[in-house]
């Protein structure tokens, strides 16, 4: 991947923190150019004031749609996308018959992802990569974010679509799915700290490593399957989860 990156632009969602932060230190230390949609700065302040001009910071919302085409306005003036990962994600934990919880999830998690593909679909080059971000639970059960998983597991679904109709173009769609990442997610879920360590004691005792995964590992398999070395993947999941769901 030495060089690849260099002065080619790419975009990403939900950026602040987490994996999106993570894969933007990655494309940046690459030399790409990035566009990122957020809707807070948090950590992307910092970057930059290391890269400059080669950071363009928006602030905006994936689920509204004058935010997307904002987005699109900001990436035309740049030329060409040549990376695209949707990374804005929410978990909403709840019954699975809550229905308010499930359309909150699958607005942001899948219509969002959708919507930002769609608003610059339009600007991809026509060797484009694009990552959307699924989750390690699409085979699984986990009480409490049957609406999270039904959201990214209709997204992996409609991806390996995508993947046949962009192909065709030159334009390739995969998903990677994150396992137990340490990220500022589990805070949002609204569990008390009691409960909060119970689960992440439980899910450590299903890694492999034994503690959750550092957002860098993810980002290094999302920047991976943008790159030319992944270019005969076509619509899989590649499930990135430290071998939880091995046992």
């Amino acid at each position: 991947m030495s060089g690849e990156f260099n002065k080619r632009l790419a975009v990403v969602t939900g950026a602040s923190s987490g994996i999106g932060l993570a894969l933007t230190q990655r494309l940046l230390s690459h030399g790409a150019i990035v566009v990122t949609l957020s809707r807070h700065l948090g950590e992307l302040s910092d970057l930059k004031s290391v890269y400059g001009d080669r950071i363009n910071c928006l602030l905006g919302d994936v689920t509204e749609q004058k935010d997307l085409e904002l987005l699109a306005n900001y990436a035309r003036d740049l030329g060409p996308v040549d990376y695209l990962v949707p990374n804005a994600g929410v978990a909403i934990l709840a019954g699975g018959l809550e229905r308010d919880a499930f359309a909150r999830n699958w607005k942001v998690n899948g219509l969002g992802a959708l919507n930002t593909l769609a608003a610059l679909r339009n600007q991809l080059s026509k060797s484009a990569s694009v990552v959307f971000i699924g989750t390690f639970l699409s085979g699984l059960a986990f009480t409490g974010l049957g609406g999270y998983i039904a959201s990214k597991a209709a997204l992996t679904a409609q991806a390996r679509t995508l993947a046949v109709e962009l192909g065709r173009e030159g334009v390739r769609v995969n998903v990677v799915s994150p396992g137990p990442t340490a990220t500022p997610i589990w805070g949002s879920l609204g569990m008390t700290s009691t409960d909060l360590d119970a689960v992440a004691l439980a899910v450590k005792q299903r890694l492999l490593g034994g503690k959750f995964l550092e957002p860098k590992a993810v980002a290094d398999a999302i920047l991976f399957m943008l790159s030319d070395a992944s270019r005969g993947i076509h619509g899989q999941d590649i499930v990135v989860d430290g071998g939880y769901t091995l046992s």
